[in-house]
């Protein structure tokens, strides 16, 4: 008898991945590609919408080959992907408009300027739980509305529709029949409003964004349509419902089994986001922000999350543009072999400080350079920086009243041992790395496998294992005096002149 699996395609900045799990959760075959980002000017980035999907398929179907399965083998879908980036599209050819504006890009700055003296700050914290600022997803619809001819008034009509990634994949995967977001990718968005779980159509006025371009927001175990014929290789002799939809960093939560208040994760990947279960009401607190966790069974959980824009990015720039580093995996070997990092830090603001700090004009910047300083120091300093960030971000959830008593990590970077024990003396907590450190598809897969009764919600719990516990080894008066050192740092690299970017 043939095995079924459970579909998890996952799409990140830099990767198309598609994940096959057996009815027992467990990973039966996986295959990635890469997703390469295009910069137009200086500060822009983006993608080619079309070369995303294409990648995605082909993942989809070498994962497929990998265990000989066709479509009658798959059960059902999830979808997982990197949040805050848009595409808009043609309803009709299914041809997007422009490139996907990614994440980071900061073509938006105007707009997001002009918002900010228009006095529309307050208006988003409050009604979003996210900042007016270039990261989130408002200000790149606008951007589209304002620089592409006819692009306004084709949105209006609703002739175009517009979100996330994970709503244009699935107006790929279901040949255009559906144009939907959960409720996690919504919030964003910069649209979302918390505390009526629907988008802000007032906020959407006043800040000119075509609402009938936007998708459904349906809940993230939800409806999402089926997968058209055609798109999975072999015959399809049953319908393939695609019944899961999270952004990234609430699949990796969930896949953490982080259900209940309290319970956090950290991961490391080419960002670092640290999110937390803050429980069924929205905590909007300084430094950090809102969103939606999940929404299952019509319960809404909502997270507090902190962002690090370069954390894994830091230790590839390293390694190719200094040059410092032969690849990641030496990093851990480089960083013992020095009794400590010699007063050099690394503050990695190569596009500004998100989480805490918000400060997108500040300069990356190395401190404390000496004749006796070896690539080690370089490397040590750039592995410090990225626990250093985690603790800001758990940092300011502790001055927020949110008690995190300890964490769960993930990320390729969490191989590094020497990474994961710093990260557990700064902090002051034990740290936690699971058995499987694959845990962002995982949520996701959990979530679409409920949806049609392979298994319980709960039961991701059951699937979680340590392999290794990490405990503070330093006293508090040394974490205080490295953390002072760290703060000394950051302070001096925003002391630096303010950067400018040519459009």
């Amino acid at each position: 008898m043939k095995s079924k699996y459970v579909m998890a395609l996952d799409e990140g900045s830099s990767s198309a991945r598609a994940v096959l799990f057996d009815e027992h959760g467990v990973i039966r075959s996986d295959h990635a590609l890469p997703i390469h980002a295009i910069f137009p000017h200086p500060g822009w980035v983006e993608l080619d919408p079309e070369a995303v999907w294409q990648a995605m398929l082909e993942a989809i179907h070498q994962a497929m080959r990998k265990v000989n399965a066709s479509a009658e083998d798959i059960e059902v879908v999830g979808i997982t992907t990197h949040r805050e980036t848009i595409v808009m599209w043609d309803r009709k050819t299914g041809k997007p408009v422009y490139n996907a504006v990614m994440w980071s890009s900061k073509q938006t700055d105007d707009i997001i300027r002009n918002w900010s003296l228009a006095g529309f700050d307050p208006e988003f914290r409050s009604r979003t739980g996210v900042r007016n600022d270039s990261y989130f997803s408002a200000g790149k619809i606008a951007w589209l509305c304002e620089n592409l001819p006819g692009v306004r008034a084709l949105a209006e009509s609703g002739a175009l529709a517009v979100g996330t990634m994970d709503s244009w994949l699935l107006w790929k995967l279901t040949g255009g029949q559906r144009h939907a977001t959960d409720y996690s990718a919504a919030s964003r968005t910069a649209l979302l409003n918390l505390d009526q779980r629907s988008w802000d159509l007032e906020l959407a006025e006043m800040l000119r964004i075509p609402t009938a371009a936007l998708p459904a927001i349906l809940e993230s175990d939800g409806y999402f349509g089926e997968i058209a014929p055609g798109i999975l290789p072999g015959p399809m002799k049953h319908s393939i419902p695609i019944r899961g939809i999270l952004g990234d960093q609430q699949a990796g939560l969930f896949g953490q089994a982080c259900l209940n208040p309290g319970e956090a994760k950290n991961t490391f990947g080419t960002t670092g986001v640290l999110t937390v279960n803050v429980g069924d009401s929205p905590k909007i607190m300084d430094g950090m922000s809102s969103s939606v966790a999940w929404n299952l069974n019509g319960n809404t959980i909502f997270e507090a999350e902190g962002v690090v824009f370069f954390s894994g990015k830091t230790m590839a720039w390293l390694r190719d543009n200094l040059g410092v580093l032969d690849s990641s995996d030496h990093a851990e070997a480089l960083a013992a072999s020095i009794p400590d990092n010699g007063g050099v830090y690394l503050v990695p603001a190569f596009n500004g400080l998100c989480d805490p700090y918000w400060d997108r004009d500040v300069r990356g910047a190395i401190m404390g350079l000496q004749l006796d300083t070896s690539k080690a120091h370089l490397v040590r300093a750039g592995l410090e920086s990225m626990a250093y960030q985690t603790a800001d971000n758990v940092n300011t959830l502790r001055a927020g009243g949110i008690e995190i008593p300890s964490l769960k990590i993930d990320g390729g970077a969490v191989r590094n041992n020497w990474l994961c024990q710093f990260q557990a003396d700064v902090l002051g907590i034990p740290v936690l790395r699971p058995s499987e450190p694959e845990r962002t598809a995982l949520g996701v897969a959990h979530i679409a496998g409920a949806a049609v009764g392979l298994w319980s919600l709960e039961s991701i719990s059951d699937r979680w294992e340590l392999d290794r516990e990490f405990v503070p080894q330093i006293s508090a008066d040394q974490r205080a005096a490295l953390l002072q050192e760290w703060t000394d740092a950051v302070t001096a690299a925003q002391s630096l002149p303010a950067r400018k970017v040519q459009a």
